[in-house]
């Protein structure tokens, strides 16, 4: 589910997709979906296609957020937690960094320009 999911974002032409597997680090999710818009309409429209085409196929999230202002959207399938981000949050929260020990599974991690 993690991969289609990136596969759906490249649909909508997210920026970094990033595939985390965090199995062997943690127990709060399988998979971290992690994924860039260049604007909160964009970030919407990447969240959204997700969660229709999952709906599809009988995947039901059980939380989502953040799409009022849509920096970052959270959706939480349980096993696979998908964060869209905008560029600058991205960077702000740098998901991974912190998770830095996951195995990326699909993508490349993205490089971050430190800003001075």
């Amino acid at each position: 589910m993690a991969i289609k999911t990136a596969k759906l974002a490249e649909d909508k032409k997210a920026r970094d997709i990033v595939v985390l597997d965090l199995r062997k680090i943690t127990d709060i999710a399988d998979y971290f979906v992690i994924c860039s818009g260049d604007s909160d309409t964009h970030v919407r429209a990447i969240s959204e296609h997700i969660i229709q085409e999952l709906k599809k196929l009988k995947e039901k999230y059980w939380h989502y957020e953040g799409n009022k202002h849509a920096q970052w959207i959270l959706i939480d399938y349980g096993n696979v937690v998908i964060h869209v981000f905008d560029a600058p949050t991205r960077h702000y929260y740098d998901l991974e960094r912190l998770w830095g020990d996951a195995e990326v599974v699909f993508g490349e991690l993205p490089v971050i320009q430190s800003e001075i």
